[in-house]
């Protein structure tokens, strides 16, 4: 793709707008870092567009904080109070979603991640947000916990322009399959290769 040009031109009796503007599912996985942190910065593009955003977080305890979510929640004010950017909203299921007023316990991360799935199919259908990040949803679909054939469905029907983004490991290969855009991370180096922990700034 030389200059944002692509290089070729599909006879699907599309005009160049329409064919620019579809709506995409975009897949980060690999073994390597940057998966989140690449849907962030996304988001972060979104946000400045003007979009809805939505954030959800399958696997990370809500009892970290990541430094990007302070400061999309920082974003989020600031359109709240001027109409700066776009709406965001940060969803974590550690203990228990945003919206649910269900106790969560060690045993039920099962039951959470598919109430998390259940919301973002109804957010879907009702159009919602923009742009969906579901953080580390590749794992509850590898656990059997999410259905993917259920997942690959809602994202084909999906109606409206809504951008989604997974991310996580070991991506099903019919996620892989049923997405427009896949980058795969690959690990080359890691400071934990030679025994050094994550440090602030760099993983949170």
């Amino acid at each position: 793709m030389a200059k944002g040009q692509p290089a070729y031109i599909p006879d699907d009796g599309l005009t160049t707008r329409q064919r620019r503007n579809r709506p995409l599912v975009m897949v980060n996985t690999g073994d390597g870092k940057g998966k989140s942190t690449s849907a962030f910065g996304l988001a972060l593009r979104s946000w400045n567009q003007g979009w809805s955003v939505a954030v959800f977080q399958f696997v990370k305890s809500a009892k970290w904080r990541l430094g990007e979510q302070t400061a999309m929640e920082t974003l989020a004010e600031l359109h709240e109070a001027d109409g700066t950017g776009g709406p965001i909203e940060w969803h974590k299921m550690g203990s228990g979603w945003s919206w649910s007023r269900k106790a969560s316990t060690e045993e039920d991360h099962a039951a959470q991640a598919l109430d998390g799935w259940r919301e973002i199919q109804r957010r879907l259908a009702a159009e919602q947000h923009r742009l969906y990040v579901l953080d580390e949803m590749t794992y509850p679909i590898e656990w059997g916990w999410i259905d993917i054939d259920e997942v690959v469905e809602t994202l084909a029907n999906r109606p409206g322009n809504q951008h989604v983004m997974i991310t996580g490991r070991r991506a099903h290969p019919k996620l892989i399959e049923a997405a427009d855009l896949v980058t795969e991370m690959k690990k080359v180096k890691h400071p934990m290769d030679v025994g050094q922990k994550g440090q602030r700034g760099i993983e949170w």
